[in-house]
């Protein structure tokens, strides 16, 4: 085993971060590395579902308004795969709405972010749901 692939298991954690704004992806993304996380990114509902199924990452943090196949798809198909159920999802949306909050933690969504979001508190659930101390 490679010591890339041994420090990923024992201490970096992967996380999917799929959303189809470049400079929200960029942000997160080096807000999530500078806090140990790999990151691999997708811009599109196809390209995350694809994404997950072949990296099985630790956590996805999703966005609901996407090119090719919304997060509320994404999340039903992965949540409704035994092979994927497990992977918890923090959908990261703009939409705040009560009935989109409920229709996410319906579709097996473990979380949910608004943006503009608190990077504290969007690392604060991260590492909650990952039971990471």
């Amino acid at each position: 085993m490679a010591l890339s692939e041994y420090l990923r298991g024992v201490i970096m954690k992967r996380i999917l971060l799929v959303d189809d704004e470049p400079n929200i992806v960029k942000l997160v993304a080096a807000r999530l590395k500078a806090n140990g996380y790999e990151v691999i990114s997708a811009y599109d509902g196809q390209e995350a579902l694809e994404t997950a199924r072949r990296v099985k990452p630790d956590l996805i943090i999703l966005d609901l308004m996407l090119p090719k196949m919304s997060g509320y798809k994404v999340c039903g198909l992965l949540k409704g795969d035994s092979r994927f159920a497990k992977i918890p999802i923090i959908i990261f949306t703009a939409r705040a709405q009560e009935e989109d909050v409920k229709l996410g933690g319906e579709l097996g969504a473990e979380a949910y972010v608004t943006k503009p979001f608190d990077s504290k508190m969007l690392l604060s659930k991260i590492k909650e749901l990952l039971k990471q101390p």
